[in-house]
């Protein structure tokens, strides 16, 4: 008789045990899956600016906003008509609006094939191990573009169909969608000035007012 309580009462302990562990278990479950459940997820945005590494390396730039070409890139036969194909622009991120300055304020009298140079030479600056690894860091580094004055960039006419162009060239320029004349430049200067260093440079193009150099 005492060996059938003594054994009754292992069982239970048994039991009671294995019952303990279960609800521990489920217990490290459903924290787990709380804490999986709480983890932040990354923000997606519509636009991908560009960032470059410190190498002298040809990096793939990610499109702009892919969204709004829906799923169809602008087909032309010269660079005036892709301009004129090129979708509204829209928010432009900060990266882009720097590129559409430097191209505004240096060249939106010169022709179209003018202004994607300037903007090839900013893009090829952005790439380059010698200069700084994003468009606003090329165009407002210190000494090298003279329309950036205080650190800053003039107003501009938002309205007006100079920036219009200015902006689709720049977009065209970012996603690789025609080939500019200035290739590889890393300089440009105006006709109308004869700087000591063009003389140690590689020339590119000479398109209106502007001479591009490697």
């Amino acid at each position: 008789m005492r060996k059938s309580v003594l054994g009754f009462a292992a069982a239970a302990a048994t039991m009671i045990a294995t019952f303990a562990g279960a609800e521990e278990t489920g217990a490290q479950v459903a924290q787990a899956t709380e804490t999986e459940a709480t983890k932040p997820t990354a923000e997606l945005t519509q636009e991908v600016v560009p960032v470059f590494v410190s190498e002298e390396v040809v990096q793939e730039l990610p499109e702009e906003a892919p969204q709004e070409f829906n799923g169809n890139l602008p087909q032309a036969d010269s660079l005036r008509d892709l301009v004129a194909a090129m979708p509204a622009a829209g928010e432009l991120s900060d990266e882009m609006r720097c590129l559409a300055g430097a191209v505004y304020f240096e060249s939106r009298g010169e022709p179209l094939a003018g202004q994607l140079a300037v903007a090839q030479v900013v893009i090829n600056r952005s790439e380059s191990s010698r200069f700084p690894e994003s468009y606003c860091g090329v165009v407002y580094q210190r000494a090298q573009f003279s329309f950036v004055r205080g650190g800053s960039m003039p107003r501009i006419k938002t309205g007006s169909d100079a920036w219009k162009r200015a902006t689709a060239i720049a977009r065209i320029a970012h996603q690789g969608l025609w080939d500019s004349e200035a290739q590889d430049s890393l300089y440009f200067h105006a006709t109308y000035v004869k700087p000591r260093w063009a003389s140690r440079k590689t020339r590119r193009a000479a398109i209106k007012t502007h001479i591009f150099y490697r």
